[in-house]
C-alpha cells in the first residue's frame, strides 16, 4: 500500500516550503508518513495507544463565528483541514507520552501516530510493524462522534468492515454525430454500473452498505467517452458481509462494462476488517473514567455505525493474546465531523489526556508481569523503522 513517489512529491514539496525538517522528509519516501514513539519505563506490561493524524480535503470556513477563523488558528493549507478531530488525537498522543514519562509507570508505552485513516491505508502497515508485536493492551481513541464533552464511551460495538474500490472503464472514442456506432461508450457503461450498484441485494445476515461517491467521464459533448473512472466503497457488519458486497460491486461494474462493449479494471485500494472491543478492557476503562475529573457520564459501550482501520491493530493485539478497545472521549462540536466548521470543545483536550493516562497507569497496576519479548521490540525502536508505510492517505 505504498504511495507512489509521483503522488507524494507535491506534498513533500509543500512540507519543505512550510519549513519541515528535511531529514525527516527524506525518510518519507514511499509514503512513510507515520511515526511510532516508544517509552521504556520498566518490565511491566506493554501498552499501545493508537491516534490517527491525517487531515481531510475540505476548505475550512472563514466565518467569524468559527472559532479557528476568529482566533487565528484556521488551517494554513488551503483546501485541507482537520475536520474530524485528528489534531486533537495528536495532542492527546503527545500529552499522554509526557504524562506517563513523569509518572511512576513501570512498563512499555507504544504510541502509534497513524496516517491515512480516512482512506483505511495506514492501519494495516502499523499492525504489521515490529512495534505492534507482543502488546498486552491497546487503546484506540476518537474525539466527539456526537458524544458531548464529559461523556466517555469505554468501547465501540459493531464497527463496519469496509473497502475502498477504484474502477476504470475503458471504451472506444468516436464522433458522436458522424459515427456513434464506432464507439464504445465508457460513460454509458459507467451510468449502468452506478444504477445497478444501488440494486445489489442486501444480506439477511446483517447490515451492508455500498456507495459510489465519485465518478467522471468524457472530454467533449461531441465525443463518445473512451474512459470513465469511479471511486466506490462497500461496507458490512462483518468482514464476511463486506466481502459479499465487494464481490457484488466488482461483478456489477464488470457486467456493465461488458454490456456496453467496454472493459473494466476494478482495484481494491484499501480495506479494514471488523473488530470488537474486549469486555474486560471496556470494564476497566469505565471504572477509571468514572473517577476522572470532568467525566459526567460513562457508557460501557456504544454502536459505532462507521468504519475504522484501527481494527487492524486491534485484531493483531487480540490474536497475540492481548486485549484491545476503541474508546470515545466526547466533545461538544457545533458542526458535524467532516464539515468546514468542525471544531471541538477544548475542555476535551485535558479530559482525554487524563482518561487515557489514568487508564494506562491502572493497566500497569493490575498487570505487574514483565513481557517476554520487550528487548526485541525495544531494539526495533532504536533502528530506522520508526516511520511506517502510510498507504494512500491525505
Amino acid at each position: 500500500m505504498a504511495v507512489p513517489d509521483a503522488d507524494l512529491e507535491p506534498w513533500i514539496s509543500r512540507a519543505r516550503e512550510l519549513g519541515a525538517d528535511p531529514a525527516l522528509l527524506d525518510r518519507m519516501t514511499g509514503g512513510n508518513t507515520g511515526a511510532v514513539a516508544v517509552l521504556e519505563c520498566g518490565d511491566g506490561p506493554a501498552v499501545g495507544l493508537r491516534v490517527d493524524i491525517d487531515a481531510l480535503f475540505i476548505e475550512e470556513s472563514t466565518d467569524t463565528g468559527h472559532d479557528p477563523a476568529a482566533e487565528g488558528f484556521r488551517s494554513e493549507v488551503e483546501g485541507t483541514m482537520h475536520a474530524c478531530g485528528h489534531d486533537v488525537h495528536m495532542t492527546w498522543g503527545l500529552a499522554v507520552l509526557e504524562a506517563i514519562k513523569e509518572s511512576d509507570f513501570a512498563g512499555r508505552l507504544v504510541v502509534f501516530f497513524q496516517p491515512a485513516e480516512e482512506t483505511s491505508g495506514g492501519g494495516c502497515p502499523m499492525a504489521k510493524s515490529a512495534f505492534a508485536a507482543d502488546l498486552d493492551y491497546l487503546l484506540a481513541v476518537h474525539v466527539g462522534l456526537d458524544h458531548p464533552t464529559g461523556e466517555v464511551v469505554a468501547g465501540i460495538e459493531k464497527p463496519l468492515a469496509m473497502c475502498h474500490v477504484d474502477a476504470t472503464i475503458h471504451g472506444r472514442s468516436a464522433h458522436a454525430g458522424k459515427a456513434p456506432e464506432e464507439g464504445a461508450n465508457a460513460m454509458h457503461a459507467m451510468g449502468t454500473a452506478i444504477e445497478n450498484t444501488y440494486g445489489i441485494p442486501r444480506h439477511s445476515d446483517g447490515m451492508t452498505r455500498v456507495n459510489i461517491g465519485r465518478a467522471e467521464a468524457g472530454t467533449a459533448s461531441n465525443v463518445i467517452a473512451e474512459r470513465a473512472h469511479m471511486e466506490a466503497e462497500a461496507r458490512g457488519e462483518t468482514t464476511e458481509l463486506m466481502e459479499y458486497m465487494k464481490d457484488r460491486l466488482a461483478r456489477t461494474i464488470n457486467s456493465a462494462a461488458t454490456m456496453h462493449d467496454c472493459q473494466a479494471d476494478v482495484e481494491v485500494v484499501s480495506e479494514s476488517p471488523r473488530s470488537d472491543s474486549d469486555p474486560e478492557l471496556q470494564a476497566l476503562v469505565s471504572e477509571v473514567a468514572e473517577g476522572v475529573p470532568g467525566t459526567e457520564r460513562v457508557l460501557p459501550a456504544a454502536d459505532f455505525g462507521a468504519s475504522e482501520d484501527a481494527t487492524f491493530l486491534m485484531n493483531r493485539v487480540q490474536r497475540d493474546g492481548g486485549l484491545a478497545t476503541y474508546l470515545i472521549v466526547g466533545t461538544d462540536h457545533p458542526d458535524s465531523h467532516h464539515t468546514p466548521k468542525f471544531d471541538v470543545d477544548e475542555a476535551s483536550l485535558t479530559h482525554g489526556v487524563d482518561v487515557l493516562s489514568e487508564t494506562i497507569l491502572e493497566l500497569e497496576r493490575q498487570h505487574p508481569v514483565a513481557h517476554a519479548n520487550t528487548d526485541s521490540v525495544a531494539s526495533a525502536a532504536n533502528t530506522d523503522t520508526d516511520s511506517v508505510d502510510a498507504g494512500r492517505g491525505a
